[in-house]
């Protein structure tokens, strides 16, 4: 495959203002290309482990020397299948993001994982190099599902790999993808309860979407398959809200399930408006500045990336201030998937009259300043997103 040459990237600016934030790792490669991602995931015969993890460093390096006074919360390897990653490739971004952020104690380190790409060895090798948490890509408990969904993986392969996971790592969470095609609510019923009886303290609970440019997208707008209609998908959330709070894992966002203790710190970094630093290819960031915040976006392709990096020690696309107004919105869009809600003050101009006629329909809450979606209103978010900010 031919590589461009990328622009030189624009320079980064000086840190502004002393904050915390969480680190975000993007390592784009996978085995295969699953029909319904739209993520930056790319398949390569051949990667060069040695010039991405020199890449990674720089990269690293270059944001730390811009932004000094940045004290990591979290690292996150998310991707593409990190778990393709080699450990010393782990380990020396986490040492490097320890040594130039400071973290206060022990943070979250997690890191994504497919059950296809899962082996003991690597598991131990990523525990002693310093990850604490492992998300794996299960997506589904059927081996049919599995087959639709473009998986590498069997259901035995998954169970096993979630062996290995509990096995190294004090913390695991895994993905299941629901709502799929003739997909009953008994079906759902049995396969969620399966995966509560593993006893996860984290569960990720997707609706399948059709995202444009995946091949799912081509296929759906062909007819090739169907998805629950709205009355069903209704259902089908309500079934999991009802499965997962009998079994202790309540929802403490739209589509995040946890044990209390056992949420996504880095996550919650992103729907609470926190800082947040992108490395790698396609990765974005939030950097903390005097007038409000920074966001950053790094070049997509991963050749033109590693080039990018290689020749001016960051592969950073563009870099623009954040409106204020476009702050405020993200933190009502993002502060309402959260079962805690958002503070009111944090969110701009809402529609007064809107959120009052949505308080007494029962799709919001308000206590004090912080509104939150009710139980009725959570699978409405998006309706309800249109009524407040229209």
């Amino acid at each position: 495959m031919p590589v461009s040459t990328p622009h030189k990237p624009p320079t980064l600016p000086q840190s502004e203002a002393p904050s915390q934030a969480a680190i975000y790792v993007h390592w784009p490669f996978c085995l295969k290309k699953c029909p319904y991602c739209d993520f930056n995931s790319h398949v390569r015969d051949e990667v060069s482990h040695n010039r991405w993890r020199a890449a990674l460093i720089t990269e690293i390096d270059t944001f730390a020397e811009r932004f000094p006074e940045l004290g990591a919360t979290s690292i996150f390897f998310g991707g593409g299948t990190p778990s393709l990653m080699e450990a010393d490739t782990v380990a020396a971004v986490i040492e490097r993001v320890k040594d130039r952020w400071r973290p206060e104690g022990d943070i979250e380190i997690t890191l994504e994982a497919n059950p296809s790409s899962v082996e003991a060895g690597r598991f131990r090798a990523y525990a002693d190099a310093g990850v604490n948490r492992v998300s794996v890509g299960v997506q589904s408990l059927r081996d049919d599902a599995l087959q639709f969904l473009g998986r590498l993986h069997s259901v035995k392969e998954a169970i096993a790999a979630l062996e290995v996971g509990r096995n190294n790592f004090d913390r695991i969470s895994f993905d299941l993808i629901y709502a799929r095609p003739h997909q009953s609510l008994e079906d759902w019923r049995t396969e969620l309860s399966d995966a509560l009886a593993f006893s996860p303290s984290h569960l990720s609970l997707y609706q399948l979407t059709i995202e444009e440019g995946t091949a799912f997208y081509h296929q759906f707008h062909r007819g090739k398959f169907t998805l629950p209609g709205e009355d069903e998908a209704a259902a089908l959330f309500e079934l999991t809200q009802e499965l997962t709070e009998t079994a202790g894992l309540p929802a403490y966002e739209i589509s995040n399930h946890a044990r209390p203790g056992e949420e996504s710190q880095h996550n919650l970094t992103y729907w609470q408006g926190g800082s947040y630093v992108g490395i790698g290819p396609g990765a974005h960031g939030r950097l903390p500045a005097k007038s409000g915040a920074l966001s950053h976006v790094q070049i997509k392709r991963p050749e033109d990336w590693l080039m990018a990096v290689e020749s001016h020690g960051h592969g950073t696309k563009d870099t623009a201030p954040v409106p204020e107004q476009e702050r405020q919105l993200e933190n009502l869009m993002m502060g309402l998937r959260l079962r805690s809600g958002v503070d009111r003050l944090n969110c701009g101009n809402i529609d007064r009259e809107a959120l009052e006629a949505l308080r007494q329909d029962g799709y919001i809450n308000q206590i004090d300043r912080r509104i939150m979606l009710t139980d009725k209103g959570r699978p409405l978010l998006n309706f309800i997103l249109g009524k407040l900010i229209a």
